[in-house]
């Protein structure tokens, strides 16, 4: 007698990804807690993004608000939308430098020889710098306020500018989390990222209207995201006559940026963490 012919394990299996999408998400989430978590443990950690903005709030509105604007009440409600989205890009570096610790300490080392999906890690350190970014737009709002600034159209329309910055932060994080990949150490990820962000958001509207400036420099301030994003935080925030131009096609403009930075930035960052780990 002949046993019968057992299927070959071999060719009779299929393999399948090590990680689906939603598992992806729940160890993404999972992970965004652990750095949320934190916090609670190292309270200090706040004033690593409370401190700066409201010393630049303070220092912007009563030293150069009279000289720029005339009055410093006048020149608040111009700067402040601006220096939210100002603060939003510097907050988004410590997502960089956060993950550029957890690299150069063997974190990432542990997490390779689990099932975890390789852009889990990333995408929690994200979600997790959200939490952190909406702290900080309330912080400098309430600050801002405390100064006299007021909202001049409506609450709908200061959710929906905090909206819109967390969407272009969510996207702009990406930007911070490759240089996170690719430097040596936290302290190039912040040298790098503060080169690199400060002509970024002073050649901008942020701080004062793009027609004081000489004409070939206002070419690039008016194509800058940053000055997009301001303005359209300025539309949402005070309406006119503090924006006079489209404010649905300023908000699309921002949207627009958001996505080009997240399809060129996030498979960049991805990529760049599998060569490295």
């Amino acid at each position: 007698m002949t046993a019968p012919a057992l299927p070959s394990p071999l060719t009779d299996y299929t393999p399948k990804p090590r990680v689906g999408p939603i598992e992806g998400l729940r160890q993404s989430l999972t992970l965004a807690w652990r750095t949320v978590v934190q916090v609670r443990h190292n309270p200090w950690e706040l004033s690593d993004f409370s401190i700066q903005p409201i010393m630049f709030v303070l220092l912007f509105t009563y030293v150069f608000g009279g000289a720029i604007a005339g009055s410093t009440s006048e020149y608040l409600t111009f700067m402040l939308p601006g220096m939210v989205v100002m603060n939003m890009l510097f907050v988004t570096l410590y997502v960089g430098q956060g993950l550029n610790t957890d690299l150069t300490k063997g974190v990432f080392d542990r997490l390779r020889s689990l099932p975890v999906a390789r852009w889990a890690p990333l995408a929690g350190r994200i979600a997790a710098d959200q939490v952190k970014q909406a702290w900080s737009i309330v912080l400098v709002l309430g600050v801002g306020m405390a100064l006299g600034f007021r909202i001049g159209t409506s609450v709908l329309g200061l959710l929906a500018a905090v909206v819109l910055l967390l969407v272009f932060a969510l996207a702009f994080s990406w930007v911070a989390v490759l240089v996170g990949v690719l430097a040596k150490d936290p302290e190039r990820v912040q040298i790098f990222g503060f080169t690199a962000l400060f002509p970024l958001t002073f050649v901008s509207n942020v701080f004062v209207p793009a027609e004081t400036m000489p004409g070939w420099l206002q070419a690039f301030v008016d194509i800058n995201p940053v000055s997009v994003l301001a303005d359209a935080c300025r539309g949402l925030m005070l309406g006119e006559p503090w924006f006079t131009g489209s404010l649905t096609a300023a908000i699309l403009q921002v949207l627009l940026w958001a996505a080009v930075v997240l399809a060129v930035f996030a498979p960049l960052s991805v990529w760049a963490l599998r060569r490295k780990v």
